[in-house]
């Protein structure tokens, strides 16, 4: 066994050790990296630390992040759950599946509002559980629905791990954000599809039907939904035209966030206090996990064990699909473990080198690793969606599981498509830069 076989051993289980012993993941990451550094790379790591950490810390698309989830935090405490539900239950009630496509449509506007998978679960189920556990719908249908339309979080822009991935592989987040519109569109038109044919093959499980409405009653319902919109489309569309960078998008975001709160009557001192101070803990935590993993990056590349992972992979002449292939289960068996931003950082010191070396699209390569990283959130023991939902309807980890195992397979169908016609992610950004 050579010195990097040797070394990638002991990144490994200084890993297993620090995390599974309930570390925080940040500082697991440092002392593995301290480790890494102190036996394997003939160098002082103190002042090599201290400046990586740094430059981590101030890079200028970070700045986005907190913004964002400022947002979120103010929108999800707003009255946003009860909107949503008024304005979208007279368009979905007479399709096949009924009410059960709020979970889908609500999680997707939720998404584009929050960028977290599990706030968006969250404040979707609060809304949606008690009306159709009253309206006797299939408690698995809904379950299911919800823990996998929950991840449209992390895919749907404005995305908080795209931001994370835009700083670690160095690509514009503004491109990773317009990259994840047409896949994000694609899952919800899944994830809806198979609820109807569901529905049609189990007719006497779909629950109470609701009264009919008329086109005036829907279109008086969708009010309560246009400032949502409203503000999606002047978010997404001031970055996609050029006219704002996620940055300036944010704060504009903020501003309209709070507007909306101001316009519902939910805008106190308590609530807005309560939105920045979980929004500074949210943003504190991930700003400290990147700035560990990059600490953790530069020690695995000192020691040369991407360089040596990227021949490895050459040299099995896997190609582009051998090696999604391999990934795809690689990033699967961590999410059994681990949430998605800690995978990411944990993965890309060794798998961005690989990609590199395979010509992968690196832009192409953020979205289908948001994807994967959807999939291991819905898998147990660890994945926050499931836990989610737990706490939610007082089902057991491995029932919401069972349930939630169908939208897993649509989330897996997404990656063979994207694969197959790897256009619906990069068009937009090509237009944009067009």
């Amino acid at each position: 066994m050579d010195q990097i076989q040797f070394a990638f051993l002991v990144l490994a289980f200084c890993l297993l050790v620090f995390l599974g012993s309930g570390v925080w993941i940040s500082l697991s990451l440092l002392a593995t990296g301290l480790v890494i550094f102190h036996f394997f790379v003939p160098i002082d790591a103190g002042s090599i630390m201290a400046s990586t950490m740094w430059d981590a810390s101030w890079n200028w698309a970070l700045t986005a992040l907190p913004l964002f989830v400022w947002m979120g935090e103010i929108l999800m405490r707003s009255g946003l759950s009860s909107s949503l539900f008024r304005g979208l239950s007279p368009w979905v009630s007479r399709l096949p599946g009924g009410l059960m496509h709020i979970n889908v449509f609500g999680c997707g506007v939720m998404a584009a509002v929050s960028g977290s998978s599990a706030v968006t679960a969250a404040t979707v189920g609060r809304m949606s559980i008690p009306e159709l556990k009253a309206r006797n719908y299939d408690s698995n249908m809904m379950i299911g629905s919800l823990a996998g339309s929950g991840t449209f979080g992390l895919l749907i822009p404005p995305s908080i791990i795209m931001i994370v991935y835009g700083v670690i592989a160095q690509q514009s987040v503004a491109r990773l954000f317009i990259a994840g519109v047409v896949p994000g569109l694609v899952l919800i038109t899944l994830f809806s599809a198979y609820i109807a044919i569901w529905s049609l093959r189990n007719p006497d499980r779909q629950g109470t039907a609701s009264e009919r409405t008329t086109l005036r009653e829907k279109l008086r319902a969708s009010r309560e939904l246009i400032p949502v919109v409203a503000l999606i489309v002047a978010i997404i569309g001031s970055i996609y035209g050029g006219f704002a960078t996620p940055t300036e998008a944010a704060t504009v975001g903020i501003f309209g966030a709070l507007l909306l709160a101001l316009i519902n009557g939910t805008l106190t001192q308590t609530m807005f206090l309560e939105s920045l101070m979980s929004a500074t803990r949210i943003s504190c935590m991930i700003s400290f996990i990147i700035a560990c993993a990059a600490c953790l990056s530069v020690a695995v590349g000192f020691a040369n064990i991407p360089r040596a992972a990227a021949e490895w992979v050459q040299s099995m002449n896997l190609g582009p699909g051998g090696l999604i292939i391999v990934l795809t289960v690689f990033f699967l068996v961590m999410g059994c473990f681990l949430e998605g931003i800690s995978i990411l950082v944990l993965s890309s010191a060794v798998v961005l080198p690989m990609i590199e070396a395979a010509g992968i699209d690196p832009i192409w390569f953020g979205i289908y690793a948001v994807i994967v990283i959807e999939c291991a959130q819905i898998t147990p023991p660890v994945g926050f969606n499931l836990i989610v939902l737990r706490s939610l309807t007082g089902h057991s980890i491995g029932r919401v599981a069972r349930a939630t195992f169908p939208f897993m397979c649509l989330l897996l169908f997404a990656i063979l498509l994207i694969y197959l016609f790897p256009g619906l992610v990069t068009f937009l950004p090509n237009l944009m830069l067009g």
